[in-house]
């Protein structure tokens, strides 16, 4: 099966795919989030994955923004612990390193390891790409701040390990279709949706209470602002049940009624959490 990711081989994208489909995955690298859209949009690609959330740096919002454009329907969630190592070529010493190259999370989320031993950073468009950029240049003052993985695929060595500030560094990634080639018998345990309040006073209040009224738990609920109309918002929201559930369809339809938008984003079997 073939699975679309952004980012280059080695990156965590490809081994979230890796892990998670285990060993049918044909990963399918794209330079961009919205060509793993276009992968699955045109059958070149039978799956997308995107990471929308990290645990320490919140939502990934370029990936949300196309969720919420995209005819896409999320069929799967699944988690990937963030160990950054930090890669050199072969037979380079920690202490003769001067620059360090990554994804700007990344460099941000390895801080404290950079300060202590006064290397410069330098940000680049995601952590595999640095690696091969490490690697293609040849420079043993250089170094990539990167997963283990591609320290195998572009042939450096790793110099430290779990170089993160915080230990509990985990990724959320969404596994998604074509909207219309939902698999059968798919499993729905949590549900995510989009939806807008309309302008009145305890408009917000009055959707999310259908929720309640209805017996349905909110995981999470998040604001992002609408480009093409300033100064307005929808609401992402993480749902528990399935859209077969008799509580939560209740739900939506009499939110369809409240709010002046809804998109259900997908529903899926509920990964278990780190």
């Amino acid at each position: 099966m073939r699975v679309a990711y952004q980012g280059m081989r080695g990156a965590y994208s490809e081994e979230a795919a890796l892990r998670h489909f285990g060993a049918p995955c044909q990963p399918v690298p794209c330079a961009f989030s919205e060509q793993v859209f276009d992968a699955v949009e045109s059958g070149s690609a039978d799956f997308g994955l995107l990471p929308v959330e990290n645990s320490i740096v919140g939502p990934v919002t370029v990936n949300e923004d196309l969720f919420l454009r995209k005819p896409a329907f999320i069929i799967a969630e699944t988690y990937l612990r963030i160990e950054h190592c930090l890669l050199g070529l072969p037979g380079s010493a920690l202490t003769k390193l001067s620059t360090v190259y990554s994804h700007p999370v990344a460099l941000e989320q390895c801080r404290d390891f950079l300060a202590a031993r006064h290397l410069g950073s330098i940000p680049e468009y995601d952590t595999a790409g640095a690696a091969e950029l490490v690697a293609s240049r040849g420079r043993r003052q250089d170094a990539a701040i990167a997963s283990k993985r591609c320290a195998e695929v572009y042939g450096l060595s790793v110099l430290a390990e779990n170089i993160q500030n915080a230990r509990e560094n985990f990724t959320r990634f969404a596994v998604f279709v074509r909207s219309n080639r939902i698999p059968p018998g798919q499993v729905m345990e949590k549900t995510s949706i989009a939806f807008s309040a309309k302008h009145k006073p305890g408009a917000l209040l009055d959707c999310l209470r259908r929720f309640a009224e209805n017996g349905v738990n909110l995981l999470r609920l998040e604001s992002r602002p609408v480009p093409e109309d300033p100064f307005q918002y929808i609401f992402l929201a993480d749902l528990v049940g399935g859209l077969k559930d008799a509580g939560l369809a209740a739900a939506l339809e009499a939110l369809c009624g409240e709010a002046g938008f809804v998109k259900v984003l997908g529903s899926y079997p509920a990964a278990p959490r780190p």
